[in-house]
């Protein structure tokens, strides 16, 4: 076959996989977010899990659920299996943790009018939870799909141990190219994924755009909104396309007399989300603990000695990353804060530098970083000097996760209601008074769930980069202290013991994270920062 089309089939099987497993994502945080909203134990547990699940790296994490795929599967069936599995755990997270976000913001007013009118759960998905959470899927879609590609070269080609799978797509093909030294084909194969990724991020932005206008809010025309030279907002406020359906029921409602609600009907409804939220929770806990049990079955009570004397060594390494993620995240939210806001207003440079930056965050860093650490690092060596590898693992973790919060804040910024900026300019409100009276506060919803994806995905980059051997020219990139350089090499030996005691404490540190500071700030951004309220209010 001729290559320029085996790489095009390539590029066509990689990001098949990868919209098929969006698509799951969108369908299924619909309905886990609508269970977590109605039930606060499944809340809690799905929120944990979705931390734990997102923060620790895949491969290191699901050893177990690897080997069911390709030993007990077995053959094309089971390695295909294993790759969607993957890809699914790069792509589902942010998305299932927006969709969440969004459904626990939606104004109360509407909640009010739903159950005025006594909708059932599909009345209340389809004329206003899913409406509502429409742009902040948006915001999403790009990041997920930048994540996914990202991780693309551990989804096609990943090991179990030391045996070593690989199927069909770009992401293997590359591999192979530059194993065999074929440098110029590898090249030629990033030059057509490239392409193929430009047309895939301006369509996700032309349907990010898309989604505001349709369902963000809109403004009546502005003679409406000037009565005797002077503004006024609950003139030029008006509910649009996104809460549509509710607010035409919601007038109705208004002219007419309230139906009454029933309150012990209501209180059954609650329970019966209840029964099922704890279901599946209860279904969730068991998956775990049979997975805890058939490890600690098969290890050794000499091996178990060893891996609890450590604990405290490794609760160390845990915190000297974490502080490592916070510094990738503080670097990413400043520059989303700003960049963000100044492209939100300047609109033709907007229009180049978002499909640009959307178009580099999408590309796999693996495949590129190498050639980026070989040509810089005869230059940073001498200036940084035993800070050198450390620079490179935090500039390979910004590079996987930044566009996280960058994105959602952009995305926040576009969905303000155009109230907002007609009070900033009638105010004559300077740069630092819009962002910390208006912009800032609007958009913390979308800070808040592109921040907590950043800093769960910013494991990622770490995984990769804290231990990368033979990363260009025989060079080995590696940090002297960490817990992701811990985890890589137990892997590459073979140590699944000591793979699965590190992920279930690291898993333990994100689940007490999530309870105590996503969770927090969930529930801060939707009792005080909801822009929406703003207008009702008005």
């Amino acid at each position: 076959m001729i290559f320029p089309l085996l790489a095009l089939l390539a590029v066509g099987v990689t990001v098949g996989r990868v919209f098929i497993t969006i698509i799951l994502s969108i369908v299924t945080g619909w309905l886990l977010g609508y269970l977590a909203l109605k039930n606060r134990a499944f809340e809690n547990v799905y929120i944990s899990l979705s931390e734990v699940l997102e923060s620790v790296p895949v491969i290191s994490f699901f050893p177990v659920v690897l080997i069911f795929f390709v030993s007990d599967i077995g053959g094309f069936l089971g390695t295909q299996l294993a790759v969607i599995f993957l890809v699914f755990t790069a792509v589902v997270w942010n998305i299932w943790m927006g969709i969440y976000q969004a459904f626990k913001t939606v104004p109360e007013n509407l909640n009010e009018v739903a159950e005025n009118l006594r909708l059932g759960f599909l009345g209340k998905m389809s004329k206003l939870y899913i409406p509502f959470s429409i742009p902040r899927i948006a915001a999403n879609l790009i990041p997920s799909f930048a994540d996914a590609m990202f991780y693309i070269t551990v989804s096609e080609v990943f090991s179990v141990g030391n045996s070593n799978y690989a199927v069909f797509g770009i992401g293997s093909l590359i591999s192979r190219l530059t194993t065999l030294g074929l440098y110029n084909q590898a090249l030629y194969a990033l030059g057509i994924l490239a392409v193929v990724v430009v047309f895939i991020t301006f369509g996700l932005r032309e349907f990010a755009s898309f989604s505001v206008q349709r369902y963000g809010l809109d403004t009546e025309s502005s003679n409406k909104a000037l009565r005797r030279g002077r503004f006024r907002i609950r003139y030029s406020a008006k509910v649009s396309n996104a809460i549509a359906p509710v607010s035409k029921l919601a007038r109705y409602v208004t002219r007419s007399k309230t139906v009454p609600v029933d309150v012990d009907e209501e209180e059954e409804k609650v329970r019966q989300w209840g029964k099922i939220g704890i279901v599946i929770a209860a279904l969730f806990l068991l998956g775990i603990s049979y997975s805890v049990f058939t490890v600690i079955r098969s290890v050794s009570p000499q091996t178990w000695s060893f891996l609890i004397s450590s604990t405290p060594y490794d609760l160390v390494l845990i915190g000297i990353d974490y502080m490592r993620v916070g510094v990738i995240s503080v670097v990413s939210l400043l520059i989303a804060i700003f960049v963000g806001y100044w492209l939100s207003v300047h609109e033709r440079t907007e229009r180049v530098v978002i499909p640009m930056i959307q178009t580099v965050a999408s590309f796999p860093a693996p495949a590129y970083f190498p050639l980026l650490y070989g040509a810089t690092y005869p230059i940073l060596r001498p200036v940084l000097g035993g800070f050198t590898s450390e620079f490179y693992v935090l500039l390979l973790g910004f590079i996987s996760t930044f566009y996280y919060v960058f994105y959602s804040y952009w995305m926040g910024i576009k969905n303000m209601p155009k109230e907002y900026w007609e009070v900033m300019d009638n105010l004559n409100l300077t740069f630092w008074q819009r962002l910390r009276r208006v912009v800032i506060p609007s958009a913390m919803p979308y800070i808040v769930a592109g921040l907590t994806s950043t800093v769960n995905s910013a494991w990622g980059g770490l995984a990769i980069g804290e231990y990368w051997p033979d990363i260009y020219d025989g060079r080995t990139l590696e940090v002297h202290q960490g817990l992701m350089r811990e985890l890589a090499l137990a892997d590459s030996q073979g140590k699944l013991a000591l793979v699965g005691w590190l992920s279930i404490l690291f898993a333990i540190v994100v689940v007490i994270y999530s309870l105590f500071f996503t969770r927090k700030l969930m529930d801060l951004a939707r009792q005080k920062y909801v822009a929406e309220e703003g207008i009702y209010a008005a």
